[in-house]
């Protein structure tokens, strides 16, 4: 269909959904889903210069410009659709709150939006620049190839926009506005308060998260917490996540030589620090990747309720592992769910000596792990920390917070150093909450069937300082692709699910509470 032509098809279609609304507003102010549709097919269109212009704003928490720059963006953002808009102060990177209040409302909801993105690599993207989102569809060989972006006027549902954040998180944030614009156009109102908080650092743990939580206690009340953030379910129906796992994290070093010393004339003789923390790792786990350091698994019990709860998530384990291309898979759980119900013990990275083309003959001067521990409300994680830090005393090694001096290194066989630092716990609320039974008939109503109702996310987000500091539910809303890449390179949003983003918060925001 040409543009023009289907411009025009939009427009009718637009068009009529807006008169039947209106025509409906006396009786039932509720669209229906096929209403929802047209409106979400109308919406992506008109705001995809809007999801271009926030991806191109570089967003790396650890560079504060970059920070400043988002935080203006989206003051501006939500000034326009009639937000009353204010900076939280922190020791770092400000929060921002955007407050809309509406007639005759009796509750608030308090939605979370991620606007930091995890840093980038330039070169292992393959466009101009992660900050320049590329319009991309499979050519005929299955691989991902840059079309233009004019191309977008006649998007196809599986067409992909290439940049970081595309979907964690700023696509998320693209649809909730455009959302908004819908709502407006629609002249129509959700019958309870937004407030709607913003985080620039997430992807660092959100430090300054909890404290700010805690002094703006008042500012911040609310009924119930969104979160919009997160893949769907993995067939990319409808999904609602009732919790997610906390994260703490573990730097932990061994050292040999002072100095990188050459392997021929002290291979043998100055003990390898890699070697030693390959070993100290593996001493960790077991051949089934399951936790060996005793306790560690204790306080966690499946019973039969949870189990049926979590055999309800239609997974096709087969098709995640040949997803995944893994011939084998973890022992910790009996299937994927129970395997995300437990806390996890796992290496993001490791670093010594020189590789590539920068390889070296040489005895390295130290090793180092980068390790975080995911966390789930039943474990506590000062109590995993020291169980793992324990382990390491256990196997030989003298355990420090500093870095060792000669002193230090001469009096130990072995010295480690550790460091830690709990960023938040897990979260997690009941199906049958008055936030999720409100959900669950808001997507009902949108996409005509039920949602996929996950108990908890293998993931982490930083909620628990709200619902332990506010004591309010929290429900995630998950609405973007699983595929997407987030966190590495070739980060991507199925325009499909752009789409069906943005019918989901139509759905949420037209839905009675």
């Amino acid at each position: 269909m040409k543009a023009s032509l289907r411009t025009l098809v939009r427009g009718l279609l637009l068009a009529t959904t807006l008169l039947s609304l209106e025509a409906k507003t006396s009786e039932t102010p509720l669209p229906d889903a096929k209403a929802l549709d047209v409106l979400a097919e109308e919406y992506a269109h008109s705001s995809f210069p809007l999801l271009r212009e926030i991806l191109s704003i570089p967003n790396d928490a650890n560079n504060p410009d970059d920070v400043e720059a988002n935080v203006v963006w989206t003051e501006s953002a939500f000034a326009q659709r009639g937000f009353d808009t204010q900076r939280i102060a922190t020791a770092e990177a400000p929060l921002l709150l955007a407050t809309r209040q509406h007639a005759a409302a009796e509750k608030t909801v308090l939605i979370y939006l991620q606007i930091d993105g995890q840093p980038v690599d330039p070169g292992r993207w393959f466009q101009a620049s992660p900050y320049t989102p590329a319009l991309k569809q499979r050519n005929a060989t299955g691989d991902w190839e840059q079309i233009p972006w004019s191309a977008i006027e006649n998007y196809d549902e599986e067409m992909r926009v290439f940049a970081r954040s595309a979907s964690d998180a700023k696509g998320p944030v693209a649809m909730f506005l455009a959302s908004l614009d819908a709502m407006a156009d629609m002249r129509m109102e959700p019958n309870f308060n937004i407030k709607v908080i913003m985080d620039y650092e997430e992807e660092l743990g959100s430090p300054n998260l909890p404290k700010a939580v805690t002094d703006n206690r008042e500012l911040l009340a609310a009924d119930m917490l969104i979160i919009f953030d997160g893949p769907r379910h993995i067939t990319n129906r409808p999904t609602l996540t009732f919790g997610a796992r906390g994260i703490a994290t573990i730097t932990l070093t061994t050292y040999g030589p002072v100095v990188p010393q050459h392997s021929g004339h002290f291979g043998n003789y100055a003990p390898n620090p890699a070697l030693r923390l390959a070993q100290l790792l593996a001493s960790m786990k077991d051949s089934d990747g399951r936790v060996t350091i005793p306790g560690f698994y204790d306080g966690i019990s499946i019973d039969d309720a949870t189990k049926e709860i979590l055999r309800a998530v239609p997974d096709n384990e087969e098709e995640i592992k040949d997803r995944l291309q893994l011939g084998s898979i973890d022992k910790v759980g009996k299937n994927y769910q129970e395997a995300i119900q437990y806390p996890s013990l796992n290496i993001r990275g490791m670093q010594s000596g020189w590789i590539d083309d920068k390889v070296r003959t040489i005895v390295p001067g130290w090793a180092r792990a980068e390790i975080d521990v995911r966390l789930v409300l039943e474990s506590d994680p000062e109590r995993l920390i020291d169980l793992v830090k324990q382990h390491v005393s256990a196997q030989g090694f003298y355990v420090t917070d500093q870095m060792p001096d000669k002193a230090m290194r001469m009096a130990h066989a072995k010295v480690a150093t550790f460091t830690y630092e709990n960023s938040y716990q897990s979260f997690r609320t009941d199906f049958d909450s008055d936030v999720g039974r409100w959900l669950r008939s808001a997507l009902q109503r949108a996409f005509e069937e039920d949602p996929i109702q996950i108990r908890m996310s293998g993931g982490s987000i930083p909620i628990s300082p709200f619902v332990n500091t506010l004591g309010i539910p929290a429900v995630t809303v998950p609405t973007v692709n699983r595929d997407n890449n987030q966190h590495s390179p070739n980060e991507n949003l199925r325009l499909g699910n752009y789409r069906d983003g943005i019918r989901t918060m139509l759905g949420i925001l037209t839905e009675p509470l």
